[in-house]
């Protein structure tokens, strides 16, 4: 895996959405801000959405997603 980036608005604690990556300790997980991106959302519409997320929270979640898919992925031989 590469080296970790400095992820300060990422948490990940095991109390908190089963250990799930969240934004900064809160109960709103990475992987639903990259799903409203995915799906066609603006950063200006999931801020109003959820006035308490930041744009840097959705340009570190973006950049997390970056990262994560940067791990060499190894494929099973069929049997």
């Amino acid at each position: 895996m590469a080296a970790l980036q400095p992820f300060d608005r990422i948490t990940i604690d095991p109390d908190i959405m089963n250990g799930r990556p969240c934004i900064r300790g809160m109960r709103v997980q990475v992987s639903l801000i990259l799903n409203l991106v995915a799906n066609g959302m603006t950063t200006e519409e999931i801020i109003k959405s959820y006035p308490y997320i930041e744009s840097e929270d959705i340009s570190q979640c973006l950049h997390y997603a970056a990262w994560l898919s940067e791990d060499p992925i190894e494929l099973l031989a069929e049997a």
